[in-house]
């Protein structure tokens, strides 16, 4: 039988090689994505286009119905319709740029305080509802 070197051996663990290979896996990586950070800006030049392509089909829909609204709307929401994405886009604008300029924690408290007050709220209306009906039916059966 023939001695293997331990030392040699491909199977030994060896930490220097290994951190060498993942320093040079993500020294590729951080290149590649500084490339497309220099050409796509991480994304979101994507998703600003995005809304902008929306906003533009959306326009040109209503270039082809001569900006006029469906017959059977109620007359404020004709009044509303030709402003509405402007106005509809500036909400939004503010509430992303609050929530942008706001730590995370903030915004993620913001949102549960939304999440939890709204079926909260909706129960105690339900259950208000309940006992107004309860009163009445005891109200008429009394009587």
């Amino acid at each position: 039988m023939e001695g293997i070197l331990i030392s040699s051996s491909p199977l030994r663990f060896q930490p220097l090689r290994t951190s060498q290979r993942i320093a040079t896996i993500a020294k590729r990586r951080k290149q590649t994505t500084v490339c497309c950070d220099y050409y796509y800006k991480g994304g979101k030049l994507v998703d600003e286009n995005m809304v902008v392509l929306r906003k533009r089909i959306h326009e040109m829909k209503m270039v082809e119905r001569n900006y006029e609204p469906p017959t059977h709307w109620m007359q404020w929401e004709k009044r509303i319709y030709c402003g509405y994405d402007a106005t509809i886009c500036d909400a939004l604008c503010i509430l992303q740029t609050s929530l942008m300029n706001s730590r995370p924690s903030v915004a993620f408290g913001t949102l549960l305080l939304i999440l939890v007050s709204v079926p909260v709220s909706t129960a105690f209306f339900a259950f208000r509802i309940l006992d107004i009906l309860l009163w009445l039916v005891n109200a008429i059966q009394v009587a």
